[in-house]
């Protein structure tokens, strides 16, 4: 049992590189995913980046019956290289023979189904690899977690496992070109990676696996998105939502003709309803500008409020005055006015001089 310390968008093309550099090459593997509405999004994504001969098919709780029936037989019955993605639906109580390699590229919630994991591979006498990947920094705090529950883990040397920051944004770059081409795998994208985060934040090992320690911008690459989703857990982040990726969402067609027809029609539906639709960037500026616009207005209300109260103390004041020291009042008030009226003559002065035209020094 190994582990391999990758950042998130090191994973994918660490696991192309692994299967690429086992020799001989793996014929079934199979590859943990947390959730099951990842593994519906990286099956489309996985099918366009894996290494030629490889295929794969999906496996989850949330497929019909018979699809998992399916695909669980064309796994187990498969004889070139074949990957099962899936979720821990696949860890126990499925007879898997002749498995070669497992990939847990999500840590279980789970502690205990760690173990079922990895014994799916190298059973009955035949040698397997199984491999963990863990995120640098806290989540290496796994290790020794591990060690204490009597399950010791190393580090995988052989085959050795290096991507370079080109691999790692030529996978992104595939896996996003294959997003950008159909809206379905968008949406597909955003239910993923939402659910990703909730199960992330009620792993068992809470001490080791923090939503706050996560590296959103790194996050969004490795799942290919072409936008962050609204959540809680990224309204305090100040990073950019798009990701650098620049995408008019009113023109991004799902490939279903069917679909993208009710979509079409939906805009027009809503433009029907409302002659003018601002285009996002429109309403991203709206909503700053009326952010700028409530604020002032707030500036604006507390200064009424403080001269009203600045008013209602000086007329107590001089409610509170004698007549002696009301006419004193008055004289100082005359004279403030006195030297208010001076001012404002000197600052005329001085502005008609610098209006003056030069005429040389004399």
């Amino acid at each position: 049992m190994t582990y391999l310390l990758t950042k998130p968008s090191e994973k994918i093309p660490s696991l192309l590189k692994l299967l690429s550099s086992l020799d001989p090459r793996p014929q079934k593997s199979i590859v943990y995913l947390s959730t099951c509405a990842a593994v519906d999004y990286f099956q489309h994504l996985l099918t366009s980046v894996l290494p030629s001969n490889f295929s794969l098919v999906p496996l989850h709780g949330k497929l019909p019956p018979n699809v998992r029936q399916k695909n669980f037989a064309k796994f187990v019955t498969s004889v070139t290289p074949m990957i099962l993605l899936t979720t821990d639906v696949a860890a126990r109580g499925l007879d898997i023979p002749q498995v070669d390699l497992v990939v847990q590229i999500d840590p279980p919630s789970d502690p205990k189904v760690f173990l079922h994991r990895c014994g799916r591979a190298g059973r009955a006498g035949r040698k397997g690899l199984s491999v963990i990947f863990l995120q640098p920094g806290r989540e290496e705090d796994y290790i020794p977690f591990l060690d204490v529950r009597k399950t010791p883990i190393t580090q995988l040397l052989k085959p050795e496992v290096k991507v370079s920051e080109d691999e790692v944004k030529e996978c992104t770059d595939k896996m996003r070109g294959v997003v950008l081409a159909d809206r379905a795998l968008y949406d597909k994208g955003q239910r993923g990676f939402v659910s990703w985060v909730k199960a992330y934040s009620k792993h068992q090992a809470s001490s080791i696996f923090r939503i706050g320690d996560l590296d959103w911008t790194d996050l969004g690459n490795s799942w290919a998105l072409v936008k962050m989703p609204k959540m809680p857990e990224l309204k305090k982040w100040d990073g950019d939502k798009t990701l650098g990726i620049k995408i008019n969402m009113s023109e991004y067609a799902y490939k279903d003709k069917a679909r993208e027809k009710a979509r079409l029609v939906a805009m027009e539906e809503a433009k029907a309803a409302s002659p003018y639709i601002p285009t996002e960037d429109q309403l991203a500026k709206r909503k700053k500008r009326e952010a700028w616009s409530a604020k002032h207005d707030a500036q604006d209300v507390k200064e009424e409020r403080r001269e009203r109260k600045k008013r209602k103390r000086e007329a107590e004041r001089l409610e509170k005055l004698s007549p002696a020291e009301r006419e004193k009042e008055k004289e100082l008030q005359e004279l403030l006015e006195q030297v208010r009226k001076k001012t404002k003559l000197d600052q005329q002065a001085m502005k008609d001089a610098d209006k003056a035209e030069f005429n040389g020094f004399d």
